[in-house]
């Protein structure tokens, strides 16, 4: 799917990072037709949040299911088959190329699009040396994006500071999915490396992942139809 097939309100993809499905089910349905994608990360995963993949799906919504995989070949592989079976339209895997190979073979058949994480948006260069790394973040983060690019993975999560290099060396062959996405005037959080959405559609990212912006606001779907506000006039 190219950029320009990518409609604007479905660009913004709404982090149920919630403690349990009623909570997020409330969420979504606050919510409404405001909002047609949402992720489903660990904290809501654990605590039997899947079934809404399916749920959701049901109703026409999109689905990002962010469980960021990395194991053995065989496991990556049999999770993915499983997740794709779900509902979901993208799940997330490391950027190990083992792991995105594995991933890649797992969906084989399925409509299921896999993202390879590159670097977590909480980790800057102080992060990747003291876990021993001798590069720094913008390195690693093209390395793992030219090897997901070979190895037919579909798209990249990455920080909105790595978008415009990541365009560079992808082209619009693969999505760019960044998180660390915060409207101006909202705390960072645990979040290094941010923009706001505006900046970030204009960088040239694909789709935005906002959480604690939407789902902590007093008004979440306000919140989000300002958002999506935003992302529509920053494509002009």
């Amino acid at each position: 799917m190219t950029q320009a097939e990518i409609a604007p309100k479905d660009r913004l993809i709404v982090a149920l990072d919630l403690p349990s499905p009623a909570a997020a089910e409330a969420m979504i349905d606050q919510l409404g037709d405001s909002v047609t994608f949402y992720k489903i990360g660990y904290q809501l995963a654990y605590a039997g949040g899947l079934p809404l993949i399916g749920k959701l799906a049901d109703k026409g919504k999109k689905v990002f299911a962010d469980l960021k995989m990395h194991d053995i070949g065989n496991t990556v592989a049999r999770g993915v088959e499983s997740i794709a079976k779900s509902g979901a339209t993208f799940v997330t895997v490391h950027a190990y190329p083992q792991t995105m190979k594995a991933a890649v073979e797992g969906r084989a058949g399925s409509r299921l699009r896999i993202l390879a994480v590159t670097v977590l948006t909480s980790y800057n260069d102080d992060d990747l040396h003291a876990a021993g790394y001798r590069i720094g973040v913008s390195e690693l983060v093209e390395a793992r994006a030219q090897q997901a690019q070979v190895l037919g993975v579909d798209g990249i999560v990455c920080s909105p500071e790595e978008v415009g290099n990541l365009r560079k060396i992808v082209g619009h062959q693969m999505e760019l999915v960044t998180p660390g996405i915060r409207p101006a005037g909202s705390a960072t959080g645990d979040q290094k490396r941010i923009m706001t959405p505006g900046r970030a559609i204009a960088a040239g990212a694909d789709y935005l992942v906002v959480g604690r912006p939407v789902v902590e606001a007093a008004d979440p779907k306000a919140v989000a139809e300002a958002i999506q506000a935003e992302i529509a006039q920053a494509l002009g």
